[in-house]
């Protein structure tokens, strides 16, 4: 259901209210595969997108068995993919998370976990299978770490007090053992994206973190999905008033496999955006996942197309 902001909106997967076509995006040059590791999360933030908590296993575990179904399916559908990439939910919460990174390292692909480097991925055995990866796969593996804000009191107001401090904790850990290390931050704060990035330039030199903050591939600041906001819809001939093209959105060269709870197999979805989206889910192959994508949701309008964002590094 459409929130009520754009109630008339997004209704017709090929037509927009106005009764012009409705921009899609084809999958053109793959790049990654996003795994969704589980929705259980050890924290719960004020504004989580896909609702992770404590509590909420809507998207269970994934096994590592069924992320190398997909990794043959990769090989067999011969899509070129660069990078493996794992998001929750928090992915060391999920007790195959390791062995999910391995298996996909093992394949030559490079491999990126999101994590809020608190405790879940702090715990020992965790942290020995991770020194297990770098020691194996060096320079293959990279960890982006939510940082929703360079100050505590920010950070701490969407995740909870005391949070920053663990995860600067857990950074320090990673520094400390030399993984590459990437950071996930938050538009939402009305900063300008030059203040923005000289804050965790600051922050990244006060902990000695090797992380560039002008990259916006390595420091990246996500705008906010609110979808209360009104939004207008993309259609065809959005690409030539705006100067872009479908390359340059998410779905033209990423996927995300889940498992929604009670399903009987794993879904493949269009976008990391929209896992509960029935729209969006593409079926269970990744020869079915290569259908065009139909830009019918206000997140296309304003993170993707008019937000310029993508999840992939």
């Amino acid at each position: 259901m459409k929130d009520n902001a754009n109630i008339a909106k997004f209704q017709d997967p090929f037509v927009t209210a106005k009764g012009e076509e409705r921009a899609h995006v084809a999958l053109k040059d793959p790049q990654t595969l996003w795994f969704n590791t589980g929705t259980l999360c050890n924290i719960e933030c004020e504004n989580c997108y896909i609702l992770s908590s404590p509590t909420n296993d809507a998207l269970v575990y994934l096994t590592a068995d069924e992320v190398s179904d997909y990794l043959d399916q990769l090989e067999d559908r011969k899509w070129g993919v660069r990078e493996i990439a794992f998001t929750g939910g928090e992915p060391f919460m999920n007790p195959d998370m390791v062995e999910m990174a391995r298996r996909s390292l093992d394949r030559g692909y490079e491999v990126l976990i999101l994590t809020n480097a608190m405790l879940p991925m702090q715990r020992k055995k965790v942290k020995a299978g991770l020194l297990e990866l770098q020691k194996d796969f060096p320079g293959k593996l990279t960890l982006r770490i939510s940082v929703d804000h360079w100050s505590a009191d920010l950070h701490d107001k969407e995740r909870g007090k005391g949070s920053f401090d663990k995860t600067i904790t857990g950074m320090e850990w990673l520094r400390d053992n030399g993984f590459a290390m990437a950071v996930a931050g938050r538009t939402v704060w009305g900063e300008t994206d030059t203040d923005s990035r000289q804050g965790y330039a600051d922050l990244y030199a006060k902990h000695h973190f090797d992380i560039d903050a002008q990259n916006p591939g390595i420091t990246v600041l996500f705008p906010e999905m609110d979808e209360k906001v009104e939004v207008p819809e993309i259609t065809t001939a959005c690409w030539g008033i705006l100067d872009k093209s479908p390359t340059q959105v998410m779905c033209s060269n990423s996927r995300m496999v889940v498992k929604h709870k009670g399903a009987e197999k794993t879904s493949v979805i269009a976008c990391t955006l929209l896992p509960y989206e029935a729209e969006f889910d593409l079926g269970y192959s990744l020869e079915e996942a290569e259908k065009p994508v139909q830009l019918n949701h206000p997140h296309c309008a304003k993170f993707c197309v008019l937000g310029g964002a993508s999840c992939s590094a």
